[in-house]
């Protein structure tokens, strides 16, 4: 009886084992479904925070525009950032992309055949790796894409409409409600692979992806990090080949190599939350409500295999003598208030400059201090020493009186090495200016930069990166190359290509360096004047817009209040107050509106505010008066230093002429874009735009489809102000 009970236990539990063996072989053969894009899908308009997708080949195209490098901003290109940053290429393959938070900015390079553009900021970004799963992350088998329009657009008669003051997200149960409302038409799946399980349907609120572990905010250590690297000793400094004239000539270290692209892209993390960017902020399409992970960024840093504790995710391979605590200061002056600037000199710690010429820039920085007024409410001054690599003596919050930096200035020990301008401005485009070193963000970001002779690498690419972050660079040039020896300079014109602008408000040439001493109010005086740093002026920072609105019979009071939402979305990407970007809006039908003018109002709120108390008019269709109006009451009274953009939205052909008054505007410096819906005449949109047209007008076959617009006239604005004239 006994061994039969046991026998039976035994067949028991090695049937037991073979299921539980056969249900593990079934789980482990568990196939990834991997959906595919196209080419031109932009990140931000898969609502999935994680996601693996599939990119067709010929992805390579400057078509699909891409904006950043490692770190890219959600409207680029998916397939053609994976190329640029070398996951696949133009062959295409599989991709894992991240989304992270808003960046303060991006910086474009050429890489892998592929020209990706800079960009002042955007608020969502996305991170690309190979293709493979994240261990206990589920990824989805279809991708969700952002609806056709947003659930909160349209209200109900007389009911308000809360989304055009752009602050207030949508509440996730509403929003849940709405959609479900709204059924297929209110959302897009993309779907290539076959689903084993029916689709569930999804609400607007972002999914976050499943995982097995718990939440890492409550498990995973948080780095500690310090706001300033540890003091380095600078490495003895190799001599400056023949090229160049030598004094005092050493020995140099041997560039250190950078960190991998795993590293690159966790530093870049790290840089959006040294610029403050809230990582756990919610983020808003223009015209849908999305909602990110607490602490995404956090996680994905600290996923990265690379990192160990103890090691800064933000490691350039550069050294640095930051103070990890800066001195305590004797007193805190509230400096020149007519100068509030944040200032950065690199100083030529070459060892062509000798020792008694370096002496002599210090004598110069220590002038400079005195001179500019250093305090909390006026200049901030910081100095980053360059040779080989560059590294920061101190930052802008170090010290905040002229006498304590001038003390500090006499300290500095020269590194010796080459003269590498233009590591050391990448350097302080990336490191430098960051609210953890004191950057304050009202403040426009100064540049001078200390040579001797000339430069031992290229500066061009590295300064117009700096520039187009909104860094204002000065050059001060002593005892420049002699004739006979300008073969010798690796980048003729250097400075011209470096410089905010060529016409010689940025750059002073000193014959000796014992005459240095005379440039310093001559320099003092350029820097503090505010209304000239051309370099802090950005593409959403320096315009004023005027929106021509129609308000015709044809429009309809439902499609109105789309139109007023889309110029919302608009608005509300830009920097606006009485100095940075203004708005202005105009009504027409026969007769023509001012709802309200560029100096109204000096807020964003305000702005959103104002638009949504803008009432349809109902009328005909004079287009060619609107734009003739718009040109009198609004962009006369433009400011001489903003440009002048002007957006048309109408939705039929206008009973009047509107080249001539068209042509006016664009001979007046008004950058006209147009925006056409349902009956507007083409050839019309085409007239109004200013030229090339495709790039500035634009047609939807409905009010509804606006939205798809928001991106592509900001990234058109932007494009065009990067590639202004620099005379």
């Amino acid at each position: 009886m006994k061994a039969t009970v046991i026998a039976t236990f035994f067949g028991v539990f090695l049937t037991c084992t073979y299921t539980a063996k056969e249900a593990t072989k079934k789980t482990k053969k568990a196939k990834l479904y991997v959906p595919q894009i196209d080419c031109d899908v932009k990140a931000g308009k898969i609502i999935n925070p994680e996601f693996i997708a599939k990119c067709p080949p010929g992805c390579q195209d400057v078509k699909h525009r891409v904006y950043g490098t490692d770190i890219y901003a959600s409207f680029s290109s998916v397939c053609n950032a994976a190329i640029h940053s070398g996951i696949i290429d133009n062959t295409g393959g599989k991709v894992l992309v991240q989304k992270v938070a808003g960046h303060s900015g991006y910086r474009g390079s050429f890489s892998n055949g592929v020209r990706s553009l800079s960009l002042p900021r955007w608020r969502e970004s996305f991170l690309v790796s190979e293709g493979k799963p994240r261990k206990g992350v589920t990824y989805p088998s279809t991708l969700e894409y952002s609806s056709s329009k947003s659930t909160a657009v349209k209200s109900e008669p007389n009911k308000p409409e809360q989304d055009l003051k752009g602050t207030k997200s949508a509440d996730p149960a509403n929003t849940s409600e709405k959609a479900s409302d709204q059924g297929d038409t209110a959302r897009k799946e993309h779907q290539t692979t076959p689903v084993l399980t029916p689709a569930t349907e999804m609400a607007t609120t972002t999914p976050t992806p499943t995982t097995t572990t718990t939440e890492p905010s409550t498990t995973v250590p948080q780095p500690t990090t310090t706001p300033a690297a540890p003091r380095t000793t600078a490495a003895p400094a190799k001599a400056r080949p023949g090229l160049h004239r030598g004094r005092d000539m050493g020995s140099s270290s041997v560039h250190p190599a950078y960190a991998s692209v795993v590293a690159a892209a966790a530093r870049q993390v790290q840089a959006a939350q040294g610029r403050g960017q809230n990582t756990g902020a919610q983020h808003q399409e223009p015209v849908a409500t999305f909602q990110r992970a607490a602490s995404s960024p956090v996680h994905l840093a600290m996923e990265i295999d690379s990192w160990k504790p103890g090691l800064s995710l933000f490691d350039t391979g550069f050294s640095s003598k930051e103070e990890l605590n800066p001195k305590p200061l004797e007193s805190i002056s509230q400096g020149n208030q007519n100068c509030k600037v944040d200032l950065s000199f690199l100083m030529d710690g070459s060892w062509s400059i000798g020792k008694r010429r370096f002496q002599l820039q210090k004598r110069f920085l220590g002038n400079m201090a005195q001179a500019l007024g250093i305090g909390s409410a006026g200049p901030l001054m910081g100095i980053v020493q360059y040779g080989d690599d560059p590294s920061t003596e101190f930052n802008l919050k170090t010290y905040a009186n002229s006498k304590d930096l001038r003390n500090a200035i006499e300290k500095i020990q020269q590194k010796g090495g080459l003269s590498n301008v233009g590591k050391a401005l990448s350097f302080v485009n990336k490191n430098f200016f960051l609210d953890a070193n004191g950057n304050r963000g009202g403040a426009p970001n100064v540049v001078v930069v200390m040579v001797d002779g000339w430069p031992t690498d290229r500066v061009e690419e590295a300064s117009r990166l700096a520039r187009e972050s909104g860094i204002n660079i000065f050059f001060v040039t002593v005892e420049a190359a002699a004739q006979s020896e300008k073969q010798n300079v690796i980048e003729p014109n250097f400075v011209d290509k470096a410089v905010c602008r060529t016409s010689g408000f940025y750059s002073i040439n000193v014959p000796s360096w014992f005459s240095l001493h005379k440039v310093v109010q001559p320099l003092v005086k350029r820097v503090c004047d505010t209304e000239r740093l051309a370099c802090s002026k950005t593409c959403l920072n320096a315009a004023d817009i005027g929106f021509v609105i129609d308000g015709s019979s044809s429009v309809g009071t439902g499609n109105f209040r789309t139109v007023l939402q889309f110029v919302a979305n608009i608005s509300k990407e830009f920097e606006i107050s009485d100095t940075d970007t203004r708005i202005g809006a105009v009504q027409y039908t026969y007769e023509q509106r001012l709802e309200f003018s560029f100096d109204k109002y000096s807020t964003k709120q305000d702005v959103l505010n104002a638009i949504k108390r803008i009432s349809y008019w109902s009328g005909g269709t004079s287009t060619g008066a609107a734009i003739s109006y718009a040109s009198e009451q609004l962009f006369s009274k433009s400011k001489p230093n903003k440009r002048k953009i002007m957006i048309l939205i109408t939705d039929g052909r206008s009973y009047d002429d509107v080249s001539v008054p068209a042509m006016a505007a664009h001979q007046n410096g008004v950058i006209a874009y147009s925006i056409g819906v349902a009956w507007a005449a083409p050839d019309e949109l085409e007239a109004i735009a200013s030229d090339p047209a495709k790039e500035h007008s634009f047609f939807v076959d409905d009010f509804d489809n606006l939205y798809r617009y928001v991106n592509q006239l900001i990234q058109n604005i932007c494009t065009e102000f990067n590639s202004q004239p620099r005379n």
